[in-house]
């Protein structure tokens, strides 16, 4: 079945509440506070946009989604270092028609140079919600007291006898 909005029911009127309190995220057994989503709106229905070309920026991917009427927030991800695109970027949406119809026509489309993919965003899943009273990340283990686990075969001179 086609979604459909009711006459009258496009953009929240409320003001939307920007998460704000300090995020933290957890990967790698280290954990750290993402300040940049603070400024995100809380229970939105956000989505990962993939396969971006490195000329696109926040402003044309924000374009790409304005059409949307909930649309509230378009970011590419870049490195820090080098300050160039990661390639992909993520969106964020307040209504859930909008989050469907968003998925359904934008998948595939060209932002920029090259079509790109969606898919849900999981970012909710790698935040670290442990009530710690530090605010500070755990400190790592020095690199020499790491167990290190081999992976594939050993980098070793060949074994003769075959």
């Amino acid at each position: 079945g086609e979604l459909k909005r009711a006459a009258g029911a496009a953009a929240p009127a409320e003001p939307v509440k920007k998460i704000g309190k300090p995020v933290f995220r957890q990967a790698g057994g280290d954990r750290w506070e993402d300040k940049t989503l603070g400024e995100w709106p809380e229970n939105d229905y956000r989505i990962f946009v993939g396969d971006l070309g490195i000329e696109v920026n926040d402003d044309m991917l924000s374009k790409a989604f304005a059409k949307y009427p909930t649309f509230q927030k378009a970011r590419v991800v870049k490195d820090k270092s080098s300050n160039k695109s990661k390639g992909f970027g993520f969106v964020s949406l307040m209504d859930p028609l909008d989050y469907h119809k968003a998925m359904k026509e934008m998948n595939g489309k060209y932002i920029g140079n090259r079509p790109c993919k969606l898919k849900k965003s999981d970012w909710t899943t790698r935040n670290d919600t442990r009530d710690v009273k530090n605010k500070f990340a755990p400190k790592r283990k020095p690199d020499e007291k790491r167990k290190h686990i081999a992976i594939g075969p050993a980098a070793g001179p060949p074994k003769s006898g075959l």
